[in-house]
């Protein structure tokens, strides 16, 4: 498997939070009723942990996003929180919350126009993985999305490598804003394309990608 920067890639294979969704503008307000239901449950008290940790652990398997954002908390409060946290967002997406970054939905389509095959490949759950596309009108574009949460994988680097398996793909481009997603891509002999645009990763986090972008119509240019 491979894919040198340069050369045409068969595929594309996109993260969704801070590289085609602006994960906050959905987030947040869920953020914060999942904490107010949890204390009204008796599952945690105190104050809502800031939101810099939830948008810091963006990017993490659910089970290590609560781990970081709630140190010490019961298995039962971790559960009940990727319950809420996932009903508060579907809630949102139908009441129309939740915005793409700019150029995202136009460079989509011209990159189907070009012939390129399109994937999701995202550490989130399957309903919000796929609730988030169909909400934002995308969801046409793309030959498949992945989640970890439907395909119980244990880190992207196995997603990434079973879609292209299952997909029968021989390059691809992997195209995200987390280190996550530069090991998934280069742990699987991929280009990897770095979104410097979210404002939320950890310094260095996109050390080792191959191209580095900071608006989202600037992946036009790159592939040519």
């Amino acid at each position: 498997m491979s894919s040198k920067s340069g050369e045409r890639p068969e595929a594309l294979l996109f993260d969704l939070d801070g590289t085609l969704f602006k994960t906050e503008t959905l987030l947040l307000p869920a953020y914060h009723a999942t904490f107010d239901q949890l204390r009204a449950e008796g599952l945690f008290a105190g104050p809502t942990p800031p939101e810099e940790r939830i948008l810091g652990s963006l990017g993490m398997l659910l089970e290590h996003i609560w781990q970081n954002v709630m140190p010490g908390s019961s298995k039962e409060a971790r559960l009940r929180a990727d319950e809420l946290l996932l009903e508060y967002q579907l809630e949102g997406l139908r009441r129309g919350q939740g915005e793409l970054y700019d150029e995202v939905a136009s460079a989509l389509r011209e990159m189907r126009e070009r012939g390129f095959r399109l994937f999701v490949a995202s550490n989130g759950l399957e309903a919000y993985v796929k609730q988030v596309p169909e909400h934002k009108g995308i969801a046409p574009l793309f030959e498949g999305l992945y989640s970890a949460g439907e395909y119980k994988t244990s880190s992207k680097v196995d997603l990434v490598r079973l879609l292209l398996d299952k997909h029968g793909i021989k390059s691809a481009w992997m195209v995200g804003d987390r280190s996550s997603d530069v090991e998934a891509g280069r742990k699987n002999g991929l280009t990897v394309v770095g979104c410097d645009y979210a404002g939320f990763r950890k310094e260095g986090e996109l050390e080792g990608a191959h191209i580095v972008i900071r608006r989202f119509g600037e992946l036009l240019g790159h592939l040519g």
